[in-house]
């Protein structure tokens, strides 16, 4: 199936590794530009030569996401050496596992920032020249617990939760504008951050690490973690030409995790 991607300049947020690293190659093997973004450099450098070596088209970025200052110089060099952005997946980082209760003002304000304020900001900064084309793809995936809030993530679930709000709203207001606006959700899927939550539980709960992984497995009706493949392979279908008429809506990759209709 051709997706409609080749020549589209994409951005992918925390590309360098995990989920964002693989939705980055499975963009640049359907022929799209993809800048990679991360705050890491090494890793993002890393997502790019193995674009490379794959014959893939795509460009590093160091991005502090928290830094919103860092958002028109970014953009600026992704338009001058791959032109304007059509696709845009926002991946933020996850705070460390907390209570909802007693978190410091402090704490709250910096992860709205990192998490929440920076995806607008550069969704904002991105649309005005995807409406312009009359075609754009914002993408954003957030977690599993904005359907089912996750025991001890209380600031991801907060946070991430506003961020459904916002989508489904600029849905509405771009759909018009041939640009769609959907948010992505990720079950277990086996990444470093779910290797560190399990690792944190498995702390709290005084088990083994084999243990937590064996419970959250039983936990999934198709009885594994997921590949971060299999979600990039979703994320490239709602980024393509193909999924013009899927807008304003969230999707779940979890294998079944997610009781709730």
């Amino acid at each position: 199936m051709d997706l409609g991607l080749k020549g589209k300049t994409a951005l992918v947020l925390g590309a360098g590794g995990g989920l964002g690293g693989a939705i980055a190659k499975t963009l640049a093997g359907e022929q799209a530009l993809v800048a990679v973004a991360d705050i890491n450099r090494q890793a993002a450098e890393k997502t790019v030569a193995d674009i490379g070596t794959n014959g893939g088209s795509a460009m590093a970025l160091e991005w502090d996401l928290a830094n919103l200052g860092a958002i028109e110089p970014n953009l600026a060099a992704i338009e001058q050496q791959l032109g304007s952005v059509d696709v845009l997946v926002n991946i933020t980082g996850g705070p460390p596992p907390t209570l909802v209760s007693g978190q410091s003002v402090e704490s709250w304000r910096k992860y709205f920032d990192s998490m929440v304020l920076s995806v607008i900001a550069i969704s904002d900064a991105v649309l005005p020249k995807m409406r312009e084309k009359k075609w754009g793809r914002i993408i954003t995936s957030t977690s599993s617990g904005v359907v089912a809030p996750i025991p001890n993530l209380g600031l991801s679930n907060s946070l991430r939760m506003s961020l459904l709000g916002w989508s489904k709203t600029l849905a509405g207001e771009v759909g018009r504008d041939g640009v769609t606006v959907n948010i992505v959700l990720p079950g277990r899927v086996a990444t470093q951050r779910i290797t560190f939550l399990d690792e944190q539980k498995a702390k709290r709960e005084g088990k083994s690490v084999e243990d937590v992984s064996a419970a959250s497995t039983a936990s999934i009706p198709v009885g594994r973690y997921g590949d971060p493949q299999e979600y990039a392979d979703v994320v490239a279908f709602m980024a393509s030409s193909r999924a013009s008429y899927l807008t304003g809506s969230v999707i779940r990759v979890d294998g079944g995790l997610i009781a709730s209709v």
